[in-house]
Formats: C-alpha cells, structure tokens, sequence
C-alpha cells in the first residue's frame, strides 16, 4: 500500500518483518493476488480436511501439467525460430 513515507516499502516491511509467534501471511496484490489468497486458505483448511487435500493434489497436479504443455509449447517455438536462423 503505497505511503508518504518511503512510497509504501513501510507498509511491506511492517508485514515480512514479523517477529517470532506473529504469523502473517502475505500474497500479491497485483491480478493474481485474490487467487493465490483463495489457495493459501485452502491449503491451511485442507491441513484438517482429507477431501480438501485430495482436491487440492489434483489441482496441482492439473497446474504441473499445464505448466508442462506450455513450456513444451514454448520450446517447440524456440525451436521453430532457431531453424529459420
């Protein structure tokens, strides 16, 4: 959150630099910020929750393969460049 003083850098450190038995959790504020807030109180209730964590795996499991497929994607682009130079 943007401040007078120090143009918000106060604002972060108030919140990274908690002392011990002071747990704070923090996500991006940027268009991904209210997703990631979403999945880290998912992951916290799936700590008591076997369904939660089984649905949770899978999401991730789903993310990795995403993330595979566009990397994969992105080589074979690379690739395709590399031939016409």
């Amino acid at each position: 959150m943007p401040t007078e003083l120090a143009g918000g850098l106060d604002s972060l450190l108030s919140m990274v630099q908690m002392p011990g038995d002071v747990p704070v959790a923090v996500v991006g504020t940027n268009s991904g910020g209210p997703r990631n807030a979403g999945l880290l109180a998912v992951q916290i209730l799936a700590l008591g929750q076997p369904e939660l964590q089984e649905k949770l795996l899978r999401f991730k499991q789903e993310l990795v393969e995403k993330v595979r497929a566009a990397h994969a994607g992105l080589q074979a682009q690379l690739g395709q460049q590399a031939q016409k130079s």
